[in-house]
């Protein structure tokens, strides 16, 4: 423990009353203050204060204790700056983590005192953003919602509302006048308290949120001709594949003995050392002591003309546990099914009781047998072709764009939607929102069923559609600060008041 005794040269001190100073000292005493560690080792400050009286006879304070600037504040025990740690730690962790971490800085603070600390905190000077971001954020998801309110073009919170209605978001419009962009997405409910609160406000709808519907709507249109996905030539040739020739796989395996392998080397440089030391005249116990052999395994290799005798197994000729169910094997092969745990598991619903090693051996052998009978080719799923029309043509590699271009040959209808999806993205990305009503009219020219309700939905909020795909502001901030409550929220386990987690969005951006 390090202790600093020190006390203050000041010859007065100012009345926390009236603010008059006072130089009449009334008694003095002594205050411990912890202070930030050094060197690891706790610090306390012995501070002598003075109790000054009150020279004005009208003030309510007969007397008040000094205070020393920067080192001080009423009622506390820990100096500012120590304060200052403490409330910063707390705003990034919270109670319980912050409380673990003042340990490393030779600190006690419980958990309750870093939550104090937070709610203890003022509120920041209010302001009105001239571009503002709103959306909503789950406090209990799927029950209860709360508001965030954004200024876009410092990228900072301004307040978080406890509910997301129309009433609470347009009386805050209507106590902050100057906003004049509300960006947003394309939430009736926040549409209704713009133009209540804010009525002089552009809205800019948001264009992640335009394309994202968009996507949806170009995913219906692939959903509706998903039929035409899969090539007739495909399904031509998996009906026509030729039978699987097993004649080639059974001459293929090796009905003779091994003639690599461990067990094959072993077996020839025992059967060569027991020959050679029986040609020296020697007995077969000699032998088996000489070489470390059993004298059965000795008599056997003795035995034996040559080590192809020994090498030929009991297994030869007999029959497998698999051979009534390789026909299915073979079936399942030439429809393009490889994968030997799977053959298994079908295998186990058709009574077979073997192992799943046999069937692994099996499957090599086919590999080996037949090593140009490749898999067909997955056809595209409807997510593929949602992906490959909505990105843009030079991320795609050369086989899917070639798979687009085929699929889009015989659908003209998932051609005409493409051709719309790429003028849209044009159309945003060079933000030419004046050209929006252009493109919905080639739209509905087009027998594009999906698209026509995007179309239709953008024109319940056609103005800030136009407004989001001609200026700059977008609700990309906002979404930002969404993923960081909840961040926040998992770091409190759940838990927090709606007054300690908007303190914690507010003070610690």
């Amino acid at each position: 423990l390090v202790v600093v005794r020190a006390r203050s040269g000041a010859v007065g001190a100012e009345c926390p009353g009236c603010g008059t100073v006072s130089g009449r000292v009334h008694s003095g005493y002594v205050r411990r203050l912890a202070d930030r560690a050094v060197g690891g080792r706790p610090v306390v400050i012995e501070l002598r204060v003075r109790r000054f009286r009150c020279v004005d006879r009208g003030c309510l304070r007969a007397t008040f204790a000094e205070q020393v600037d920067g080192l001080t504040y009423r009622y506390g025990r820990r100096s500012a700056s120590l304060r200052t740690v403490l409330e910063t730690t707390a705003l990034m962790l919270a109670g319980r983590a912050g409380a673990r971490l003042t340990r490393t800085f030779a600190v006690t603070a419980s958990r309750s005192t870093m939550i104090r600390l937070i709610r203890a905190l003022p509120d920041p000077a209010p302001s009105t953003p001239r571009v503002l971001g709103i959306d909503e954020f789950a406090l209990r998801k799927g029950h209860v919602y709360a508001t965030i309110l954004v200024d876009i073009e410092t990228r900072r919170p301004v307040d978080l509302l406890p509910d997301r209605t129309t009433a609470t978001v347009a009386g805050w419009l209507a106590e902050h006048p100057g906003v004049e962009v509300i960006c947003r997405d394309r939430s009736t409910a926040f549409a209704e308290a713009g133009r209540i609160g804010a009525p002089t406000a552009v809205h800019c709808a948001d264009r992640w949120h335009i394309w994202h519907n968009l996507v949806e709507a170009v995913e219906k249109t692939v959903v509706r001709h998903r039929a035409l996905l899969r090539e007739p030539q495909d399904e031509e040739r998996a009906g026509a594949l030729p039978p699987l020739d097993t004649t080639k796989l059974t001459t293929d395996l090796p009905d003779g003995p091994r003639r690599s392998g461990r067990l094959s080397d072993r077996v020839r440089e025992q059967h060569a050392a027991v020959h050679s030391l029986l040609g020296q005249g020697m007995k077969l116990r000699p032998i088996a002591r000489k070489l470390g052999l059993a004298r059965n395994t000795v008599r056997r290799l003795a035995h034996a003309a040559t080590a192809d005798e020994l090498l030929v197994g009991q297994w030869t000729g007999r029959t497998s546990i698999l051979d009534p169910y390789k026909p299915h094997v073979h079936q399942r092969w030439q429809e393009g099914c490889t994968n030997a745990t799977r053959l298994f598991e079908e295998l186990c619903a058709r009574g077979y009781r073997g192992g799943l090693t046999v069937v692994r051996r099996y499957v090599h052998q086919l590999r080996e047998a037949f090593p140009q009978a490749d898999p067909p080719r997955r056809p595209p799923s409807v997510r593929d072709i949602t992906s490959w029309l909505t990105r843009h043509p030079d991320h795609l590699n050369e086989d899917r764009r070639q798979q687009l271009k085929t699929v889009l040959a015989r659908c003209p209808e998932l051609d005409q939607a493409a051709q719309h999806v790429r003028s849209f993205a044009e159309l945003m990305n060079n933000r030419d929102g004046h050209r929006l009503g252009q493109w919905i009219e080639a739209v509905q020219a087009d027998d594009v069923p999906s698209l026509h309700t995007f179309t239709a939905g953008l024109g319940q909020d056609l103005d800030a559609v136009v407004a989001g795909l001609s200026m700059r502001y977008s609700s990309g901030a906002v979404e930002g600060h969404n993923n960081r409550i909840k961040m926040l929220k998992r770091q409190m386990f759940g838990r927090a008041n709606f007054d300690l987690l908007r303190k914690r969005v507010l003070l610690a951006a």
